[in-house]
């Protein structure tokens, strides 16, 4: 009989160790290292295949590769679909994460009781009991004929029962809250979670069943657990939205199988989450009354474009300091933004207080929106308020150039679709035909874009 090995394992970072000692090394933390025992390798005999023999393994060339395409099944929701990079892969592991009460649950459970009518689907909850749930199904007038449910913590006995029901689909719910018998430390700490994760996928792969495991997030918004979950997983994706607000984002943050940062909106109501099919007409949603300080500009989320309002304040400070407050973008930029402005438009805001609010909640992670941020603040500098069919984005330089950002034609495609007759963009992003019913005005500079305003 093999002999187990033991290794020792800081519980906030994750770091491995030969032996035991007070203080993590690499953290600093006291007291985090516990011993985790490390299972005997597995045979062929194990409870769910184990480690293949030396025999199972094949070497190829990398043009015997079988190239065809990888086959998906729809979860049922477009949106959902669409972050996945087109629907759910066979034998992927995908790890869901979002803040409490952000509808990770409810979301599941609709997309398992749309499958379950479709083939085998295996629901696993560690958090709540079998009655909560279908309470909750119940409520939500879901059909509840079809789908496996399982309590259980333990991930050895959640595979060996997965194993026996051979379903397409399990979701784990949630896996800070899986545990493995092998291992010492308490159910929701760094060695539980990246071992109870790296089981599962091996599991997944082995069989060919899709995993999807729910995670809590830290208080800074990350994926609660070591960062070597993300490693182990085929897909990361963050369940988002404000605990006022009805309507959820989910953005892909890794994707083996699709395209990383798209995005996807639900709504929240009473009969679950709902799929917003065009979001451009919830973030546009802009009062009857012209004012000063707002401006749309059009982002590139995945592979879509999307229309956003955004709006600038400019006050006098009283304070020797002038804030420079953001929602929804990163605050070093719009300093960044300010000198430019400064330096080659000439406009000087070093005693105001700046405010720049994304409207909707989307957060900005792209340069496409740094023209149309400007504008907005010079709006609202001057008390003057921009045209209602106006449309701007463009990257903006230390220069004052203004630099061409991807996807121009589509954005352009995009605003026209949705009534806006008039656009600012880069020289390099107008279009080789004209776009019907739209008047597009290229510029190099930031002191061009400020004239077409006049």
């Amino acid at each position: 009989m093999a002999k187990n090995k033991t290794a020792y394992v800081c519980n906030d970072c994750g770091a491995d160790f030969m032996r035991w000692q007070g203080q993590c090394s690499e953290c600093g933390a006291w007291n985090t290292i516990t011993e985790v025992r490390l299972g005997a390798a597995k045979d062929k005999s194990s409870r769910f295949g184990g480690y293949a023999g030396a025999t199972a393994a094949k070497v190829l060339r990398l043009d015997e590769v079988d190239l065809q395409d990888v086959p998906r099944f729809s979860s049922g929701f477009t949106e959902l679909d669409r972050v996945l990079g087109g629907g759910i892969v066979p034998g992927s592991a995908v790890l869901i994460g979002g803040s409490p009460g952000a509808g990770k649950s409810t979301l599941l459970l609709q997309m398992m009781c749309g499958l379950a009518e479709q083939g085998n689907a295996l629901y696993v909850t560690g958090e709540e009991s079998l009655q909560q749930v279908a309470l909750r199904a119940n409520r939500l007038g879901l059909p509840t004929g079809k789908l496996r449910m399982l309590a259980e913590t333990n991930v050895e006995t959640i595979c060996h029962l997965a194993q026996q029901e051979k379903p397409r689909l399990m979701v784990i719910d949630s896996i800070q809250v899986m545990q493995m018998a092998e291992i010492q430390s308490a159910p929701g700490s760094v060695s539980q979670v990246r071992e109870s994760a790296a089981y599962l996928t091996r599991f997944a792969k082995q069989h060919n069943i899709a995993v999807i495991m729910v995670g809590h997030v830290t208080k800074d918004g990350s994926l609660a657990g070591p960062k070597v979950l993300e490693h182990c997983i085929d897909c990361s994706i963050l369940l988002d939205g404000d605990a006022d607000s009805r309507y959820r984002t989910l953005r892909g943050n890794k994707n083996r199988f699709g395209a990383v940062n798209e995005l996807g909106v639900f709504a929240m109501t009473g009969q679950g989450m709902k799929e917003v099919k065009n979001p451009s007409a919830i973030f546009l949603s802009r009062s009857e009354d012209v004012q000063s300080g707002s401006i749309v500009m059009v982002l590139w989320e995945g592979t879509r474009p999307l229309l956003v309002e955004i709006q600038g304040l400019v006050d006098h400070s009283p304070l020797n300091n002038p804030r420079r407050v953001t929602v929804g973008m990163e605050q070093n930029r719009i300093a960044m933004l300010l000198a430019v402005m400064h330096r080659h438009a000439g406009l000087q805001m070093a005693d105001q207080d700046v405010f720049v609010n994304v409207v909707g909640g989307i957060r900005v992670q792209e340069t496409s929106a740094d023209l149309a941020t400007l504008l907005a603040l010079v709006s609202s500098f001057r008390n003057k308020p921009l045209p209602p069919d106006l449309v701007v984005f463009g990257e903006v330089g230390l220069s004052g150039e203004i630099r061409p950002v991807p996807s121009g034609q589509e954005r352009l495609r995009e605003a026209a679709k949705h009534g806006f007759k008039r656009a600012i963009v880069p020289k390099a992003n107008c279009p080789k035909e004209p776009i019907e019913g739209m008047q597009v005005t290229g510029i190099g500079r930031l002191s061009e874009a400020l004239d077409a305003l006049d």
